[in-house]
């Protein structure tokens, strides 16, 4: 009897790390005495809403770009994204000398795309409930012959996103359980690579909207279920179906999902501003929700949180953290 070896392994996550040494930011683990109190734990959140282009993606966006060769860089890079892969391609391209084209829902943050423009990319716009990203993206590339780099399914990626929680550890030591989003599964499908192969004991814990659980969904059922594309303002996570090669990592290492309501993210999000303040995007603070809203469980000792990004504007936040 044979196995399939694992797309990724925690030497690919320390691999990544180096490449990233010196281009991507370290960023700051913070620590609140009020949010450990209210949870009953010791919660140390990995702060990547402090990363180059305000989000995790730049990681894996970095990682895979920098591994093409000379003459595909040439050429350039396409991607789809939501917004934040969409800007860490395109900065990404820019530091390696090359253009990136990306796809884009119509809907997407005003702030997105604005920021990838200003990287220099150039954006293809699309409708996310009636058209494919994916078939519209590879159609693309295939035409200007341009190598694509989807969000999250891509081992390169993968390992880029992971390099967050192996600094996290790095920095904290021992943790009991880490808190993860769920959008494709690559952040959770790195960061569960690198944890479970420094620390076997740590649970990993995926969290997800209520109306976007395909993960948990599809991890109940053992393999891959679609839903409808979600409605919820965790845009980055508005996703109708795991990654392929992120589910064969995560139904694997992924111990639970927990689920957030939207109203439990805007909660989350304001509880960061008021009284860790910082910024966080609805995406970003949906781990912090599920502690908060005591989704999580019987909670551990010392509880990692991985906080994915802060790419929200005034207006958009105002909106959803009013009274």
């Amino acid at each position: 009897m044979t196995t399939t070896p694992p797309p990724i392994t925690l030497d690919d996550v320390r691999d990544a790390a180096a490449r990233l040494e010196g281009v991507a930011h370290r960023t700051p683990v913070l620590r609140s005495r009020t949010l450990d109190a209210l949870v009953g734990a010791e919660v140390h959140l990995k702060c990547e809403n402090f990363q180059r282009v305000g989000a995790f993606k730049f990681r894996g966006a970095y990682n895979a770009a920098s591994r093409l060769a000379p003459e595909q860089l040439a050429r350039g890079i396409a991607a789809y994204s939501s917004g934040n892969h969409a800007q860490a391609v395109a900065l990404a391209a820019r530091e390696l000398g090359t253009t990136a084209v990306i796809v884009m829902p119509e809907d997407a943050p005003g702030s997105k795309r604005a920021a990838t423009e200003g990287y220099g990319a150039e954006i293809v716009t699309y409708d996310r409930y009636a058209g494919d990203r994916v078939a519209i993206a590879e159609a693309l590339a295939a035409d200007r012959g341009l190598a694509l780099i989807p969000p999250y399914e891509h081992p390169h990626v993968m390992a880029g996103q992971g390099t967050a929680a192996l600094e996290l550890l790095q920095e904290v030591g021992e943790l009991d359980a880490l808190l993860v989003p769920v959008g494709g599964g690559g952040l959770i499908a790195g960061s569960a690579t690198a944890v479970k192969g420094l620390r076997p004991g740590t649970r990993i814990v995926g969290v997800e909207p209520e109306a976007g659980d395909d993960t948990k969904r599809s991890l109940e059922a053992g393999r891959r279920v679609e839903i409808p594309v979600p409605r919820t303002i965790a845009d980055g996570q508005a996703l109708h179906t795991p990654g392929e090669l992120t589910f064969s990592v995560n139904r694997r290492l992924v111990d639970d999902i927990a689920l957030v309501s939207d109203d439990e993210i805007r909660a989350a999000m304001r509880f960061a501003f008021e009284r860790l303040k910082i910024v966080v995007e609805p995406s970003g603070a949906t781990p912090l929700a599920a502690l908060l809203a005591g989704r999580a469980g019987d909670l551990p000792r010392r509880v990692g949180v991985i906080v994915s990004g802060g790419n929200i504007d005034t207006a958009r936040f105002a909106e959803l953290c009013g009274a």
